[in-house]
């Protein structure tokens, strides 16, 4: 994939030129970017601003520049059961490989293009892209508050922790019509028949 037009300033693009094309060479990264945008699901993400830890190792390779290491962040959502609020930490870790850009073409004229690589941009890598496709999945799919969480009562919404015996007392419609039969008060065993 070809990126367009890298901005050497956003903290999210690498500049690989200190690195050198030396197969073996290596140089590690760390820093705390502002998370960007859309990095999270309906659910749960990790918040637009708020801080992203990188330690990564970029290591010049033969193809291009392998970036590893790890990314972290803290993930907020609500919990699917209660609708309280989650607060989880992220931990991914990252592998990706940003081919230089005549190594790309000459894989696209021997027919062995490969859209799943990353291509770098002169000695610019994009980040971005790379981290959203690690630390999205990585969320858990359906948050809870905790593993036990009870929800919500299906009848009223009342929090089911905080009210553990909490209940309705409630007669089957197809029986209603029955409880009309039943007589409300109980028959005077000891009277006579007379």
């Amino acid at each position: 994939m070809r990126p367009v037009h890298l901005d050497h300033r956003s903290p999210l693009v690498l500049d690989m030129h200190d690195l050198g094309r030396q197969p073996g060479s290596t140089r590690l990264v760390r820093r705390v970017v502002a998370t960007p945008d859309d990095f999270g699901t309906d659910v749960i993400g990790i918040p637009a601003g708020t801080d992203l830890e990188l330690d990564l190792r970029l290591e010049a390779v033969t193809e291009g520049v392998l970036v590893t290491g790890d990314v972290r962040g803290r993930a907020v959502g609500e919990c699917v059961r209660c609708l309280d609020r989650v607060d989880e930490n992220v931990v991914v870790r990252l592998q990706e490989l940003y081919v230089y850009p005549e190594r790309q073409a000459a894989a696209v004229a021997d027919g062995d293009d490969d859209e799943g690589l990353r291509e770098l941009d002169g000695d610019l890598a994009d980040l971005e892209p790379a981290l959203r496709d690690e630390v999205v999945p990585a969320l858990p799919f359906r948050p809870l508050c905790r593993t036990d969480c009870p929800g919500l009562c299906a009848q009223c919404g009342v929090r089911l922790a905080d009210d553990p015996g909490h209940a309705h007392e409630t007669t089957d419609p197809r029986w209603a019509a029955l409880s009309g039969l039943v007589p409300t008060t109980a028959p005077d065993e000891n009277k006579e028949e007379g």
